[in-house]
């Protein structure tokens, strides 16, 4: 764990972030091996996937890939991280990397409260096939429905997620949680 958060820092320090004036310290994000897979069939969905650990420039990444159908009124596959504590309450997003192929995928928020599986803050992000560094601001994080906050607070996080999701598609994407800014 701690080779962990020195590489999170290590990586926040080097790529720095606009609007702040360092990294948040105190949270170390999930490593790639303990998220885990699901997907729509929870719910009568037939989206088929599967997530997988793969190396991408020495860095361990998870990488989800499989058919996203809306039949049978699903339509994602997903990889999650659950967390053991809320986000520091002064956090202002996330920051990933991730490589994909083209499309457009989004990153799911879970907080503290929510009492249906189908409540989730969501922030979608484009793909190409080079890497990149993404910072998604909590504030990009729209709500799923009109019962919820208009956006998260951080310290009520309770798991992350990376998700294909709402269309019929092709997913393949690669994305490594670098951490918090």
């Amino acid at each position: 764990m701690l080779i962990h958060r020195f590489i999170a820092a290590c990586a926040l320090l080097f790529f720095g972030v606009p609007g702040h004036a360092g990294p948040i310290e105190d949270f170390t994000p999930q490593p790639p091996s303990e998220w885990r897979y699901f997907s729509d069939q929870v719910m009568g969905g037939v989206s088929e996937g599967q997530a997988r650990l793969q190396t991408v420039n020495g860095e361990e990444c998870i990488r989800l890939t499989g058919t996203v159908s809306t039949e049978n009124r699903g339509g994602f596959i997903q990889a999650r991280a659950d967390l053991e504590r809320g986000f520091p309450a002064d956090a202002n997003g996330v920051v990933l990397k991730v490589r994909g192929n083209g499309q457009r995928y989004f990153v799911h928020l879970r907080t503290q409260g929510m009492l249906f599986p189908w409540q989730y803050y969501q922030a979608p992000f484009d793909t190409k096939a080079e890497l990149q560094t993404i910072r998604l601001p909590f504030s990009a994080f729209q709500p799923s429905g009109r019962f919820l906050r208009s956006s998260p607070r951080p310290e009520t996080v309770t798991s992350l997620g990376l998700v294909a999701y709402g269309r019929d598609h092709q997913a393949d994407v690669t994305a490594r949680w670098i951490g918090l800014y």
